[in-house]
């Protein structure tokens, strides 16, 4: 009975997508606004991680200051949900409008790059867009590293989409196959900014606070001799669309220190998300591993 109603409320979900596909863009935000202001207001467990998120990184700001941004960052959330409809089943020209990608770099010019993203509530119209504009200038399989979702119906179909202006999703357990494709001169982008557990993770800073942070981006530069350049996808001023931008690549980039490298893009990343802090990804539990000794905040 179980999986006859979990089939049933997959298809459901479907046809949602395809109803937000179809409504203006006006409209589309307005539902998203809704949808996080209500999750805002709801005794669940991610409304607890922003809280805490927020009071970790922000000690400076009042209660009432933190709440507000709370706020904003949920309605940007919901936008980034009722988004998809259009990312993942909406025409080219659809997506044209909603994201538009500037470059600082000739992505043709065949030398081997990696790409880092971050969780910016706009990542997924950032790669989506960015694989649109790959597939404009002939660049053939760009490759973004994903996370095997528990529901087998959306994580076959969520791949698809993802994949259908030519991009190639990965597994980001498959490290080889990474660094094969990376000396192979295919553009590969790693969003390293989430705790994914203590294997090939370190302990650095970030908004003070010892994060365990992926080492992936130091270690594969240094075995494939590949450039690596930023790719940021911020909310535009008419708050109905965004830019994602390509920059150039780090210099001195990597180092001889692991640990430094993988400290100066969470600098990086701290940079970014100042100006815009309700526009990240805070419903992530940023900081679930805990150096040794130190108590869990979750």
């Amino acid at each position: 009975m179980m999986n006859i109603f979990n089939h049933l409320l997959n298809y459901v979900l479907l046809g949602v997508l395809y109803i937000l596909k179809s409504l203006p863009v006006k409209v589309n935000h307005w539902i998203g606004d809704l949808l996080g202001t209500l999750a805002s207001k709801l005794p669940i467990e991610r409304k607890k991680v922003v809280d805490i998120n927020l009071k970790l990184c922000f000690p400076e700001l009042s209660d009432q200051q933190r709440q507000s941004l709370a706020l904003e960052h949920w309605k940007l959330f919901g936008r980034s949900i009722t988004e998809r409809g259009y990312l993942w089943l909406g025409s080219k020209e659809q997506i044209r409008k909603l994201v538009h990608i500037v470059s600082e770099v000739d992505l043709t010019d065949g030398q081997p790059r990696m790409f880092f993203s971050m969780h910016l509530m706009g990542i997924e119209a950032g790669l989506i867009g960015a694989s649109l504009y790959a597939s404009d200038l002939g660049i053939q399989d760009p490759i973004t590293l994903y996370i095997k979702m528990k529901n087998d119906f959306f994580d076959v179909k969520i791949k698809s989409w993802r994949e259908r202006f030519g991009a190639k999703m990965m597994l980001r357990q498959n490290g080889r196959a990474l660094i094969r494709a990376i000396k192979s001169h295919q553009a590969v982008i790693i969003s390293p900014d989430m705790d994914l557990g203590l294997q090939d993770s370190i302990f650095v800073p970030f908004f003070g606070v010892p994060t365990c942070t992926v080492t992936s981006i130091s270690r594969f530069a240094h075995l494939t001799q590949a450039q690596v350049c930023p790719m940021v996808t911020t909310l535009n001023p008419d708050g109905n669309s965004y830019t994602c931008r390509i920059g150039m690549p780090l210099e001195n980039f990597p180092s001889n220190d692991e640990a430094q490298d993988t400290l100066r893009l969470n600098q990086f990343f701290e940079a970014q998300i100042k100006p815009r802090p309700q526009e990240y990804y805070w419903v992530h539990k940023r900081f679930k591993n805990r150096p040794e000794g130190q108590a869990r905040y979750y």
